[in-house]
């Protein structure tokens, strides 16, 4: 299993594949207000998203911290890929 980011066509998503499928478990995008960002989860929990973050590095740290991957998987070991994966490759 993989986590990574990867451009989207407004920001980023944050992405866990296992090699058949490809899960989007997070996302950035850029708004006036600075950086839009969301960790997703099953069930309603409005802590997980917020708007006006500063910088793009922040937005990724912000739904990082929720660790959504480990909705899908136990794997404590999985950790984000370091480089941004475009969306065509």
């Amino acid at each position: 299993m993989r986590v990574y980011w990867q451009t989207a066509k407004q920001g980023l998503r944050l992405v866990l594949a296992d090699g058949e499928r490809e899960e989007r478990i997070g996302g950035v995008r850029e708004s006036k207000q600075g950086f839009d960002a969301f960790a997703i989860t099953f069930g309603y929990d409005p802590d997980r998203a917020r708007r006006g973050i500063a910088s793009l590095d922040e937005a990724k740290g912000f739904v990082e911290s929720f660790r959504p991957w480990e909705l899908f998987t136990r794997d404590q070991e999985l950790s984000v890929e370091p480089h941004v994966k475009p969306l065509d490759g």
